[in-house]
């Protein structure tokens, strides 16, 4: 590892209010909850990694010790995302970038992670966004240490898209295959749909 590695960051404090009593991170893929398979993936890519977990679920939080990863809990993860982020930032070694990694994403890759990586190394001073292999934005979002400020300033539900609006002339794509940067699958159906589409 090198000081020049950004620090993942997992939002893994959603309420999964689409998902009628369900827990979308615990819904299984690849034959494990969808937490831990994104776990393994970050894990995976080499970075450094923190999760930011809600007070109020406990098979989160075991799997996250089950896997001996660092992580936090989000007191007041109800009041939105951006408290959420700022649990997480604020733990985080105040030098580094960070990568904002959501949870929810099925596809992404341990791979995926690593490009955002290699981007962040030659574009420094960018805000990263990934992208799908269309263009659509999605995530990770990767954010230069001189911002972290900035997101601890955050609040509200709308996690850092503010800041990503200030700042838009230092924003940079960074396609990933597929939709592995926009498949996020908040309710039932869009499970379904999903299952059915993979061979």
């Amino acid at each position: 590892m090198t000081d020049a590695l950004p620090q993942i960051l997992i939002l893994a404090a959603g309420a999964s209010s689409r998902m009628r009593g369900a827990d979308k991170l615990l819904e299984p893929v690849a034959g494990r909850p969808l937490l831990a398979h994104v776990l393994a993936e970050a894990r995976a890519s080499g970075l450094p990694l923190l999760v930011v977990l809600p007070p109020d679920r406990p098979a989160r939080t075991a799997l996250v010790q089950a896997a001996g990863l660092p992580h936090v809990i989000a007191a007041r993860a109800a009041e939105g995302m951006a408290e959420s982020l700022k649990a997480g930032v604020a733990a985080l070694p105040s030098d580094k970038a960070i990568m904002l990694l959501l949870a929810d994403l099925p596809e992404i890759t341990a791979e995926d992670l690593r490009q955002m990586a290699r981007a962040h190394a030659v574009y420094r001073q960018a805000i990263l966004r990934g992208t799908a292999q269309d263009g659509r934005p999605g995530h990770p979002v990767l954010f230069p240490a001189d911002l972290r400020a900035e997101l601890l300033g955050l609040s509200g539900d709308e996690g850092a898209r503010s800041l990503l609006a200030r700042h838009r002339d230092r924003l940079r794509p960074v396609p990933l295959p597929g939709a592995h940067a926009t498949t996020d699958l908040d309710t039932p159906e869009d499970w379904a749909e999903w299952r059915a589409s993979r061979p």
